[in-house]
């Protein structure tokens, strides 16, 4: 009995151990993100057992994390030693308390819940699934969280239409309106500010319209990419900016493309956007579509719905674009689910998705590459590659071109897809192709043919 009682004494502790090592290792964010409810539950046979609270944890922690603890198991054990996560409903633990963040915030004080009246409570950090093409985004997000105002001020945070660009800015406002009482956070879209603005001017009231946004502390801007031509709101929100900026309040911008991209927009104003740390969100990867279409089932309660693990590699693997796309796959299945009383299959998401995923399949990059690299008798290795010929570049330059004519893509998106160029590469080829259609009429025959062959794919 007491060697039984001994060996639980020493497995808590190589947990124990773990997460201080995991605490010495990696971000605390990170840490408190999926370690925070993480349990020790028992050791036998050689299998160390955690339990957490969720699947998407579960499966964050073996993807990340599973190598790293096992390593440092053995070290620790001198055996090699199992680690396994289930998933139960835990109670407030000790390890909650050695990873509970210190409020780091000098105004207000931690609250346990607060609405916001322009924020949507399902976004959180909780419920975003990070991978490989926004874990910068969501990291910084986090962080900006926990202490606004101070390293990352202003953030502008920019990428596809999808991508979780709204998701990742109202979480930083819920999370601050949640725990800081006397923060003023202001959550506004661009259309909205312009009302308001506009508003403002025909009402004669545009001193309150200056004091509700400069008093702000947190502001929280989405879809600046309307400030187009909006010469009066820019130079309003230029002296906003300001006047936050000078007094160390955060600011937080979302964009569907990099502020170089935005025409109609000021210098200065372009300048101020690019002042503090501008970071791209990428269309999500296969494994993190995965992630996002489980997280996604278990927030619908659909886990017997999608049983089968290959419907889910289906949909991951043939809708692409991005996370909205996946929802709105879910969101359907799930309904015609209900509706006839049957579990989904293959056969199901193939009939009932076919015309989604002819969207997401019918113009390919790939396709588009592969008609010009034959229009101008070159291999697509040399349109996604690096040479400098220009024979080469002028089609390179041209496929940029053409894809960012024919689909919805942004430049980062469409870099990748060209060897993984940074998205200003596809913006200089871009606006070459545009100065050389200026100055000759005869190479827009050229692009109408390419993108009429491209269509009757």
């Amino acid at each position: 009995m007491q060697d039984r009682e001994d060996e639980r004494i020493d497995s808590v502790t190589y947990w124990q151990e773990t997460l201080q090592f995991l605490r010495d290792k990696l971000p605390k964010e990170e840490v408190e993100r999926w370690f925070s409810r993480a349990s020790y539950v028992s050791q036998k046979n050689n299998t160390l057992t955690v339990a957490v609270s969720s699947s998407f944890i579960q499966d964050q922690i073996k993807r990340k994390y599973g190598k790293i603890i096992r390593n440092f198991l053995y070290q620790v054990s001198g055996q090699e030693l199992s680690l396994k996560i289930v998933v139960q409903k835990l109670q407030k633990s000790s390890a909650d308390e050695q990873l509970k963040p210190p409020v780091s915030i000098s105004k207000g004080r931690p609250l346990a819940v607060k609405k916001h009246a322009n924020l949507l409570p399902r976004y959180t950090f909780d419920n975003f699934v990070i991978g490989e093409g926004n874990a910068f985004a969501a990291n910084a997000s986090i962080a900006i969280s926990r202490s606004p105002g101070t390293n990352y001020n202003p953030c502008l945070i920019y990428g596809g239409v999808g991508l979780g660009k709204t998701h990742l800015v109202q979480s930083i406002g819920n999370w601050i309106s949640h725990n800081y009482e006397t923060m003023k956070v202001l959550y506004v879209t661009t259309e909205n500010f312009i009302n308001e603005f506009i508003q403002s001017i025909r009402e004669k009231k545009t001193a309150k319209f200056k004091n509700r946004y400069r008093n702000a502390d947190i502001l929280l801007l989405d879809d600046i990419q309307f400030l187009q031509n909006k010469t009066e709101t820019q130079e309003e929100l230029f002296h906003t900016f300001n006047a936050l900026y000078d007094t160390n309040k955060q600011m937080v911008f979302t964009c569907d493309r990099h502020v170089r991209e935005i025409s109609d927009i000021t210098d200065r104003l372009r300048n101020r956007f690019e002042r503090g740390l501008n970071i791209d969100l990428k269309p999500p990867s296969y494994e993190t579509r995965v992630a996002i279409l489980r997280k996604k089932i278990e927030e619908m309660n659909a886990t017997k719905i999608f049983s089968d693990e290959s419907v889910i590699n289906l949909i991951a693997e043939q809708i692409t674009t991005n996370v909205r796309d996946l929802e709105s796959a879910l969101t359907k299945l799930a309904a015609y689910a209900k509706l006839v009383e049957k579990n989904i299959t293959i056969e199901v998401v193939r009939e009932q998705l076919n015309p989604t995923l002819e969207k997401n399949t019918r113009i390919s990059i790939y396709d588009i590459q592969k008609i010009i690299s034959e229009y101008f008798n070159i291999s697509i290795a040399d349109i996604k590659g690096s040479s400098r010929k220009k024979s080469v570049v002028f089609p390179r330059h041209m496929a940029m071109y053409v894809v960012r004519e024919v689909t919805e893509l942004s430049t980062t998106e469409i870099g990748l897809e060209f060897g993984g160029k940074d998205h200003t590469t596809v913006m200089n080829a871009c606006q070459k192709i545009k100065n050389m259609l200026v100055a000759d009429s005869t190479l827009e025959g050229t692009v109408s043919a390419l993108v009429r062959k491209i269509n009757e794919l």
